[in-house]
């Protein structure tokens, strides 16, 4: 059986709260052993480290998601560094800049995603970098914060700023999305890229697949991320799921 590592998948969420250990055995009937959790907000650290204990093969990362920034206080940013350190997470975030919701301040957005930026850099770690009509404006952080490195997650932007981040040490990765015939762009992206910078996730229970639409996403559906990426690439699907998973694991810095 094909084994897998969901990149990005948050599975300490509410709507799994009624049936969490059903999810995880379904993802781990399929193959998906291991999933980055990333955090929303500090609100939820504390929940997401306990289901992050309470099972198996979860790997915590801790931060300040753009799109709860009115949640975000000053004092959650020394927080952030003081479980940086004490809970020794794979990454800092989900952070990043999120311009698709009109309402969030930018100037605020950008000061909490700097701040995670240099967080990260001072703790040797990679960022998750959530960037929604935005990858501009996050190449130009990045740019600015030598020795960052991470992965914009779910990433929607062009080949060239694809490539821009690339050279920077970013990896990139991708979901449910690219299952969507009319998703254009992002299967030629998926086709051209090396397959050396690419990584699968779900975002569970968000960004369901074109064969569950409408429905809760959850981990189990990486394995037609997985295949839907060796179709377009024309690759064996044993091949992909090595590659990604061994980017995965070199990013995030996980024990075999």
């Amino acid at each position: 059986m094909i084994t897998l590592i969901d990149s990005h998948s948050h599975f300490d969420d509410d709507s799994f709260s009624a049936d969490r250990e059903a999810v995880l055995a379904r993802a781990q009937s399929v193959g998906v052993i291991r999933q980055i959790v990333p955090a929303i907000s500090a609100g939820l650290w504390y929940r997401l480290r306990e289901v992050c204990k309470q099972y198996s093969g979860l790997y915590p990362a801790y931060g300040l998601h753009p799109l709860y920034l009115p949640e975000h206080r000053q004092q959650h940013l020394d927080q952030l560094a003081q479980w940086i350190e004490q809970e020794q997470p794979v990454a800092v975030g989900e952070c990043g800049l999120d311009y698709w919701v009109a309402d969030l301040d930018k100037s605020e957005q950008e000061r909490f995603f700097i701040a995670q930026l240099h967080l990260a850099r001072e703790a040797h770690l990679p960022v998750i970098i959530h960037a929604r009509r935005s990858v501009e404006d996050v190449i130009k952080q990045v740019r600015q914060i030598p020795g960052s490195y991470g992965v914009v997650h779910s990433f929607a932007g062009s080949e060239v700023q694809a490539r821009q981040l690339i050279e920077r040490g970013f990896y990139l990765s991708f979901g449910g999305p690219i299952t969507y015939p009319r998703a254009n762009k992002l299967r030629r992206l998926v086709q051209t890229l090396p397959l050396e910078n690419i990584l699968l996730e779900t975002d569970s229970p968000d960004q369901p697949l074109s064969t569950h639409r409408g429905e809760r996403n959850e981990p189990a559906y990486l394995l037609e991320v997985l295949q839907t990426v060796a179709e377009l690439r024309q690759q064996s699907p044993v091949e992909v799921a090595t590659m990604t998973n061994r980017n995965t694991i070199t990013l995030f810095n996980l024990s075999l």
